[in-house]
């Protein structure tokens, strides 16, 4: 018969990423940095796209929503570890650890739509312009975001709900610095092949689809741009892709390369730290992406700062 102890699991271990005052004080300022980066750097997409007429359009719609994500994802994460650094013990309450299971499932699902509709947006722009404005008008731009909020809300509570059923034993330690499910099912002591299966169907559905529309759709992009008979609309056409091409790439590759890297190497520490890459990193450099490849943005920010400014 299994052992179970479900209900006296209170906490979990998280790994610690050292154990040296000086190096825990240094890691504390750099996480703090790149948490105030980002929460900073993204509102600086958001002030601007919501306070400027001009970039009140689907494709800034978009980024905007993007950003928010980026924002919250962040904050599930960071501002724990940043606690934990501080602290004696790298742990966390078993409340916590199914709440932070519940964000990162759902902000990350929410990532790969917002992805997806900005993809499309950039489709009917490039390969239907004259119908541009038709298509992708205010409502479609809320439909797809309130669409890809609720599946991915869906998603996290049915994965969540999975993990309140399984039972720990005395076995509590994530070698992850937050609560990420597949890690949490390793140190289950109840059957979890349901919660499996379920994890990678989800994974293969709600990844996969969203993956095949961003290259479905920069296929037909590409097809349209090679038809272009000047030089100078080729460049144009792709200089509007330029910034949401960078960013999947960020996203993808970051996640692909944490996932594969953690399945070859048998280091705990650098299966601790990889999943900063796609955690931290990438949303931190999304809205440096956008700033400096968009002359909109740069407009608007510029905008911005000269009202703040001038405002004080």
């Amino acid at each position: 018969m299994e052992p179970r102890n479900q209900t006296s699991v209170s906490e979990f271990l998280l790994f610690a990423l050292t154990e040296d005052p000086e190096q825990r004080s240094l890691l504390f300022l750099l996480f703090l940095s790149i948490y105030m980066i980002t929460v900073f750097g993204n509102m600086l997409i958001v002030v601007p796209v919501g306070s400027d007429p001009h970039l009140h359009t689907p494709m800034y719609f978009f980024l905007a929503n993007l950003s928010f994500t980026d924002i919250f994802f962040s904050t599930t994460t960071i501002p724990k570890l940043l606690v934990d650094l501080q602290g004696e013990k790298q742990s966390i309450t078993y409340t916590g650890c199914l709440t932070q299971v519940c964000f990162l499932l759902l902000f990350t699902v929410l990532d790969n739509f917002l992805l997806a509709a900005m993809a499309y947006d950039r489709y009917v722009a490039i390969c239907h312009p004259l119908r541009y404005t038709v298509i992708m008008n205010p409502r479609l731009c809320g439909l797809l975001t309130l669409l890809s909020l609720f599946i991915s809300t869906g998603d996290a509570l049915l994965h969540s709900l999975m993990v309140l059923r399984l039972s720990f034993c005395t076995d509590r330690k994530i070698p992850y610095f937050f609560c990420e499910v597949i890690q949490v099912l390793k140190i289950a002591c109840s059957d979890t092949l349901i919660n499996t299966i379920f994890i990678y169907l989800a994974a293969t559905v709600l990844g996969g689809i969203p993956l095949f529309g961003i290259i479905f759709s920069y296929v037909q992009i590409a097809s349209s741009i090679m038809k272009m008979p000047s030089t100078s609309g080729k460049y144009k056409a792709f200089s509007t892709c330029g910034s949401h091409l960078s960013v999947v790439f960020l996203f993808y590759g970051t996640a692909f390369g944490a996932y594969i890297t953690a399945a070859f190497t048998h280091s705990s520490k650098k299966t601790a730290v990889i999943p900063m890459m796609y955690t931290m990193i990438t949303p931190m450099m999304n809205p440096f992406i956008y700033s400096l490849r968009n002359k909109d943005m740069k407009g608007a920010l510029r905008k911005f700062v000269r009202s703040t400014t001038s405002f004080q």
